[in-house]
């Protein structure tokens, strides 16, 4: 199975595509789409065209994305919202599976540890790839969508909510 992970941005939108053979993942290509430059609708053009040309040069069976989390900034989350959509409508568009998981469901699946840095992230893309070097930010956080889905898909959307939690000396 081919699988394509997307870390979102505006600016900078990274992707990752690996390979699954039962349990052995092995690394095929990462890059980033660049939109530093420019207003919103053509960045968003960007982006779409940017993910078509990737689903086009590595046909994925199946897509992982980062959810947006809502940050301090209304205005940030909103322009990254747009990007985020612009990256899903070309994976719909080419008719691609598309699954999506919080950055502490990706940082849980591939650290284990769900609030890990991004060097820890790096470090076990790095390791779980068996690459030479740690991939740059963006491309190592698609990649680490792509292990995300790769080791559990969707089973991982409890991982917020599995065990049990105290309040107050009572079991909730």
């Amino acid at each position: 199975m081919r699988l394509l992970g997307i870390d979102p941005g505006l600016r900078i939108t990274g992707y990752g595509v690996i390979d699954k053979v039962g349990q052995q993942l092995t690394y095929v290509a990462s890059g980033v789409v660049r939109t530093e430059t420019g207003e919103l609708p053509g960045r968003i053009k960007i982006i779409f065209d940017g993910v078509s040309e990737v689903l086009a040069q590595f046909r994925p069976d199946v897509c992982a994305i980062e959810k947006v989390f809502v940050n301090v900034n209304p205005q940030s989350t909103l322009l990254l919202g747009q990007a985020r959509g612009a990256a899903i409508a070309a994976l719909t568009a080419a008719g691609r599976p598309v699954f999506e998981y919080t950055a502490l469901q990706v940082k849980q699946a591939v650290v284990g540890n769900g609030h890990a840095e991004k060097e820890q992230v790096m470090n076990m893309v790095k390791r779980l790839l068996n690459l030479p070097t740690e991939p740059r930010a963006d491309s190592a956080d698609a990649l680490a969508c792509a292990i995300c889905h790769a080791h559990g898909g969707m089973g991982l959307a409890g991982l917020t909510t599995i065990g049990r939690r105290r309040k107050a000396g009572r079991m909730l």
